[in-house]
């Protein structure tokens, strides 16, 4: 037993997880920075700030916003303690490896995601009632984002979370920088894909077909695009809408 458990602690990395938490939010302070520069960007912000200022005016956002945080903080924290420090390292064999395995796991996290999402969330059971409180945004702004059931929060950041630590089990730890983009991937296109964004040109073409076409999911629960990274799912299987 005592061989067991230190093996198990030569492997636990708290230093490199606590650089993928430094990290993490290093880059998106910065991301923010710089994205914000642009006139165009700081105008659709402005937009959003808006018409958020009427909905955190309504009674049913606080509550709603605050139980999903505190959920999808306690989860975080306790895969940051428990899990991350034995899927992360600081070891690092080829630049090609951290694309590599960024666009392995994101890919992943986005199938799973696909599915819970398409028959699950969109199913005919209590999920459904529950991710109908997100729906109650027909045109969703940044807010939007954060107006999650605490359940749904739970469920969706643990999908991400458990790809991580799945393909970690399989293929071995993954380097920090890995751990880092995938990580603001996840949550900033999360948030990206439900603010309001309309800037059909150059270089933002992409940016306004993202939120585009999320908005058209938010408009019933019998819409499709059901995947969050890419729609990439939807267009294999059918739901591209």
């Amino acid at each position: 037993m005592s061989e067991v458990i230190a093996s198990l602690a030569l492997h636990y990395h708290w230093e490199a997880a606590l650089l993928v938490l430094a990290g993490v939010i290093l880059a998106t302070k910065v991301g923010h920075i710089l994205a914000f520069r642009s006139p165009a960007l700081q105008r659709m912000r402005d937009i959003n700030k808006e018409e958020d200022t009427k909905k955190i005016a309504k009674p049913k956002y606080p509550p709603v916003m605050r139980a999903s945080r505190n959920v999808g903080l306690l989860t975080n924290v306790v895969f940051l303690v428990v899990i991350l420090p034995f899927c992360v390292t600081l070891r690092l064999d080829s630049f090609w490896w951290l694309l590599l395995d960024s666009i392995i796991i994101l890919m992943v996290y986005d199938f799973f995601y696909y599915l819970c999402h398409r028959f699950w969330f969109h199913g005919n059971g209590w999920m459904r009632k529950i991710h109908a409180v997100h729906h109650q945004a027909r045109h969703p702004t940044f807010i939007d984002a954060y107006y999650v059931h605490p359940v749904e929060t739970f469920v969706g950041v643990a999908l991400f979370l458990g790809s991580l630590a799945l393909l970690a089990a399989v293929l071995g730890p993954f380097h920090v920088i890995t751990v880092i983009i995938t990580s603001v991937i996840f949550t900033q296109l999360n948030i990206i894909n439900h603010t309001y964004v309309d800037l059909p040109y150059r270089p933002f073409r992409t940016l306004s077909w993202i939120t585009a076409k999320h908005r058209v999911h938010h408009e019933n629960m019998h819409k499709g695009n059901y995947a969050t990274i890419t729609l990439l799912y939807d267009k294999l299987f059918g739901t591209l809408d």
